[in-house]
């Protein structure tokens, strides 16, 4: 049964993820010149450039680089995408503390920290057309799939589906937060951009850790 997978064998995940939102700079930016300015994978593919800057070179394990990924966008970027996605790397990474490996459960607990410091900064709810609409049933995807006996493999296929399904549910959506909300109706029909960011970087941990299982 492929069920875990150690800290350290999870590390490079962290650059891969960085890595994945630096190349999709231009697409977010596209999805979010939709809606609002533009500029969301401008400034993400900033923040995530000075995580590989960091990282680069060093000796880490996931839980160590999370915590830069949460320092690096608190510190670094503006706007509202660096403190949510700050705080939602720094409580994944928190959740890891006394850890030695990533099982169904750690990583429903940690998709559940992360979660919660995102609704307590944003108080966006499932169906306001944000990244809650990726996080949220993929948190609870996880946390069905770990706690009806999946192996890590069979969760991290949950996680990535559920994400997946989650970033389509926003394009029929209107929007009710952040610059969007303004265009009311005509908010529908396209993607939200915090959305295809979310999704990306699930997606991208999701494989990671699928291809260093055992």
């Amino acid at each position: 049964m492929a069920g875990t997978i150690s800290l350290g064998d999870a590390a490079p995940v962290t650059i891969e993820i960085a890595r994945a939102v630096i190349e999709a700079r231009d697409h977010l930016s596209e999805i979010d010149g939709a809606t609002g300015d533009g500029d969301h994978g401008v400034n993400m593919a900033k923040g995530f450039r000075l995580v590989v800057e960091r990282l680069d070179g060093k000796d880490f394990d996931i839980r160590e680089g999370f915590a830069t990924i949460g320092d690096t966008l608190l510190s670094d970027i503006g706007g509202s995408m660096g403190p949510l996605y700050g705080s939602f790397f720094t409580e994944m990474a928190d959740a890891l503390d006394g850890k030695t490996e990533i099982d169904p459960a750690t990583l429903a607990a940690m998709l559940k920290a992360g979660e919660a410091a995102i609704v307590d900064l944003g108080e966006a709810k499932v169906g306001d057309k944000t990244l809650i609409d990726v996080l949220t049933p993929s948190r609870i995807a996880v946390e069905q799939a770990a706690g009806s006996g999946k192996d890590l493999s069979a969760t991290l296929a949950a996680l990535r589906d559920a994400a997946a399904t989650g970033l389509e549910s926003t394009r029929d959506l209107v929007a009710k937060r952040g610059r969007a909300a303004r265009l009311g109706e005509r908010s529908r029909g396209v993607l939200d951009a915090g959305a295809a960011s979310c999704e990306l970087i699930l997606r991208t941990l999701a494989n990671g850790l699928s291809e260093r299982l055992s």
